[in-house]
Parts: C-alpha cells; structure tokens; sequence
C-alpha cells in the first residue's frame, strides 16, 4: 500500500500512531526511536512494515482502523 502521512511526521517514538491520507490508522508494533520532521512524506507498508520516505529503517506495524 502505497500513500502519505496527513499531516506533519515527527518520527517513531516507540508507540507512534501514523493517520495516513487514504484514512487508514496505523500502530508501531516493535520499538525503534528517530526523530525526524517531514510534511506529508511518503510511505509504503508491506509485509507488515512501514517505511517512511527519508527513514533510514522499515518498521513494523498493525492496523487499528
């Protein structure tokens, strides 16, 4: 699945929830900390893993809504 952040992107956090424009809600599902700041990036999940445009590592994910 390929869409956008709505909105600003600060980075994982440890328990970050990722609202994508297409409306789907996504939850990090395994620790990992970066901070970095982006409007709107680009991000593609597959496999279970998020990969946010500009971040160096795929994390996993699950699907609250």
């Amino acid at each position: 699945m390929r869409s956008r952040i709505a909105g600003a992107w600060t980075g994982w956090d440890g328990s970050t929830v990722v609202t994508l424009e297409n409306g789907s809600v996504w939850q990090q599902a395994e620790y990992y900390y970066r901070y970095q700041y982006k409007y709107r990036p680009l991000v593609v999940i597959s496999g279970g893993r998020m990969q946010v445009d500009g971040m160096a590592k795929a994390v996993r994910v699950h699907r609250l809504r």
